[in-house]
């Protein structure tokens, strides 16, 4: 099957980079790249912003954090789409949104962080 997105990562932040190879592991449908190497602009990617948080880009267009991490886990094969469907559904959603922001103030701070890692 093709890809069904690009996920672009921090690869100066150990824990973003051990995100991206989890999710290559578990099977995910979207290319995972190092935000440095790819061409931000003409994706339509804010480079700044995906400093501090993650973006999908889709056929859709861009998405950013904790939907981005839904989308790339419901390209999974089950169970991961199922967790990913459970992140991107309404309900939770907005606690979703705040996880994902927590986890990025945080990420020097969890395995694979540095300060590197810090926003």
């Amino acid at each position: 099957m093709p890809p069904e997105g690009l996920l672009l990562f921090d690869s100066d932040c150990g824990f973003c980079t051990a995100c991206a190879r989890w999710l290559s592991r578990r099977g995910a449908r979207v290319v995972t790249r190092p935000l440095i190497a790819a061409d931000t602009r003409a994706l339509g990617v804010d480079a700044e912003r995906a400093l501090r948080e993650i973006p999908l880009v889709g056929a859709d267009g861009v998405v950013w954090g904790a939907e981005a991490i839904a989308g790339a886990l419901i390209s999974c094969p089950p169970p991961w789409r199922w967790a990913g469907r459970v992140i991107a559904s309404a309900p939770v959603r907005p606690l979703a949104g705040r996880i994902y922001a927590w986890v990025a103030r945080n990420r020097h701070r969890f395995p694979g962080g540095s300060e590197a890692c810090r926003l």
